[in-house]
């Protein structure tokens, strides 16, 4: 499954001067030393309460050496050494830990207490993050389905232009997480197996989700205007395809292209986001909107555009593919031939 975590020095490359720094103080000191936690008493704590909450705090699972850094008449800190590495799941529950203990660290030091520092900022980051990632998702779909719901009037476009990109979304999750966080991609890319960039997910779904989008209006509303012309729902899947095919195969390749760059670069979680990028790109314009999706439409036929009759009722007619314009010049044209031959 994906992990999430940020960027540390043990992401970099073994010839990065910062993963060699970061390998020389795990192997002369221990992981944890990389990923300090400062533990705060936010007011008064006099010196042999500071020493007894940093007594304390070495005492909880997990921690290697708590020592206290500083003390004044405002705050206190003791600086917690965990066992773990930074972004390592032990050092994620430690800092959890700690803060559901913060009553009896408390009540050692006489004042609030607060766990904080670098390392847990970013385990706090990621943790949002990743709970975000759900709403921003279901945001991200609903405001699509309503859109495509109003450019196509139907119901069973938006669904499946939904299903082909959560399709693509998960298949270059997938492809992102067995190439840099089980490691396939360890030699082919020269990096070190780490965990998922925690804002990576979010920048995927919303930029992968855009171009989607545009190659899905691309194809299907070549189709529909066909359809709209022709009544003949699976030589306009054909016709519209091919037509629309060309355009789509342009755009993709352009970002393909871009997204391929990335890669090249030193920088671990550049190439992360280049690669899975490119890989979401290539998957929704070829595999998704040129081959899944005219086969659905080929095989669902007229049956897509359905809608129930009280829909028109409520969803207005945008006429992007132009047919009510089309009928009205045909009805002026009409009304001039009958005003020419009129006596």
């Amino acid at each position: 499954y994906m992990q999430f975590g940020m960027p540390s020095g043990a992401s970099k490359p073994t010839s990065n001067t910062q993963r060699k720094a970061y390998d020389l103080i795990t192997d002369s000191f221990g992981a944890g030393f990389n990923a300090p936690l400062m533990v705060v008493a936010n007011g008064p704590v006099p010196q042999a309460d500071v020493q007894r909450l940093a007594a304390s705090v070495a005492e909880q699972p997990g921690v290697a050496a708590a020592t206290p850094l500083a003390a004044n008449d405002q705050v206190a800190v003791v600086r917690a050494i965990p066992t773990t590495g930074p972004n390592d799941q032990d050092t994620s529950d430690l800092v959890h830990d700690l803060r559901d203990h913060r009553a009896s660290l408390e009540s050692v030091a006489g004042a609030p207490v607060l766990v904080g520092g670098a390392t847990a900022s970013n385990i706090d980051v990621s943790t949002k993050l990743r709970d975000a990632l759900p709403e921003f998702l279901l945001v991200v779909v609903g405001l699509a389905f309503i859109l495509l719901t109003f450019a196509f009037r139907t119901i069973l476009v938006p669904i499946k232009s939904i299903l082909g990109f959560l399709l693509s979304i998960a298949a270059a999750f997938g492809a992102q997480v067995a190439m840099f966080q089980w490691g396939w991609g360890e030699h082919l890319f020269g990096i070190t197996p780490a965990e998922t960039i925690s804002f990576l997910p979010i920048i995927m779904i919303a930029i992968i989700f855009g171009l989607s989008s545009d190659y899905e209006v691309f194809v299907v509303s070549r189709i529909k205007e066909d359809f709209s012309t022709t009544g003949d729902a699976r030589g306009a899947v054909e016709r519209g395809t091919a037509q629309s095919a060309r355009v789509v195969t342009a755009a993709a390749l352009i970002m393909f292209s871009i997204f391929v760059a990335f890669m090249f670069a030193d920088d671990p979680t550049i190439k992360a986001i280049g690669f899975s990028f490119a890989v979401g790109v290539f998957l929704d314009a070829f595999v998704v909107r040129l081959t899944i999706v005219p086969a659905v439409m080929a095989i669902v036929k007229s049956r897509l555009w359905y809608h129930p009759q009280w829909f028109a009722r409520y969803v207005p007619d945008p006429d992007i593919e132009g047919k009510n314009l089309e009928e009205q010049l045909h009805a002026s044209r009409d009304v001039v031939a009958v005003t020419r031959q009129a006596p």
